[in-house]
């Protein structure tokens, strides 16, 4: 079987084929590809496979533009973060789907049912339908996220969440109640999946929920230092460029 990963966390596409390939040792990863343009002119240039796995929000776009782009009839599998209301759909247009983070379960399921299939059964995507569901114009933001630790898996409340943070390309969640878990989600994504109202990404490093600024200590130059609960390793300061945005965040002006 031969497949392409479409993903743009590194991170989480290395840690997918690593687990594709423990399921089964014969599958054939063709390519990675990080965004919508890479994957028209893969998809242009290549044969296609006979699977592809797809996050729904790459680097560059929604996934869907590389079917508006290029005709694929290939079967996929979405490794998405929605909530239920998405995967329900997905499930009623008999398109499989992973909720990340993906554990080795739910993987070695959707692979098994991908080959119970019949060629004559198979579905062309329904792009239009899902592009119509995910891009509506009310917004559903995420009020949990989920976890594998060992061999199992914990549900995290967004409510309990104080920042998350960033280091040496790892990114983590740190709780109220001090705990942290590291999460296949870059900064940039993980903005697009809280409320703004809520989190305010500070500098490169940091993206804090409002409830975890103890106080805001003003420095020369327009520095801010926050102080946050539980308290970092490290002194926290919003980047100048950031400032102005900030204080308007505070005074509970939208910064989406």
């Amino acid at each position: 079987m031969k497949v392409v990963i479409i993903e743009d966390e590194q991170l989480a596409a290395r840690r997918l084929e690593s687990m594709i390939r423990a399921i089964d040792s014969n599958v054939e990863v063709l390519a990675k590809l990080e965004s919508v343009e890479d994957s028209v002119e893969w998809f242009r240039t290549n044969t296609h496979p006979d699977l592809i796995f797809l996050d729904i929000h790459l680097e560059d776009d929604l996934c869907f533009s590389i079917f508006n782009k290029v005709k694929i009839t290939t079967p996929v599998i979405f490794t998405t973060a929605f909530d239920e209301y998405a995967i329900k759909a997905f499930k009623l247009k008999s398109i499989d789907y992973l909720l990340k983070p993906i554990v080795h379960d739910d993987l070695n399921a959707a692979i098994c049912k991908y080959k119970d299939w019949n060629s004559a059964q198979e579905q062309a995507v329904d792009v239009k339908s899902l592009m119509s569901l995910l891009t509506s114009k009310t917004t559903h933001y995420r009020e949990r996220f989920s976890v594998t630790i060992g061999q199992k898996i914990k549900t995290i409340n967004t409510a309990d969440i104080a920042y998350f943070y960033s280091a040496e390309g790892v990114t983590f969640m740190v709780l109220n109640d001090k705990h942290e878990y590291p999460l296949d989600y870059s900064l940039d994504k993980l903005f697009e999946e809280v409320d703004p109202k809520q989190f305010f990404r500070i500098n490169r490093q940091y993206m804090v929920r409002l409830t975890a600024i103890a106080n805001v200590h003003v420095f020369p130059k327009s520095r801010l230092k926050l102080e946050l609960l539980p308290r970092p390793s490290i002194e926290i300061f919003v980047s100048l460029d950031k400032v102005t945005a900030f204080k308007r965040w505070l005074d509970g002006e939208s910064h989406e």
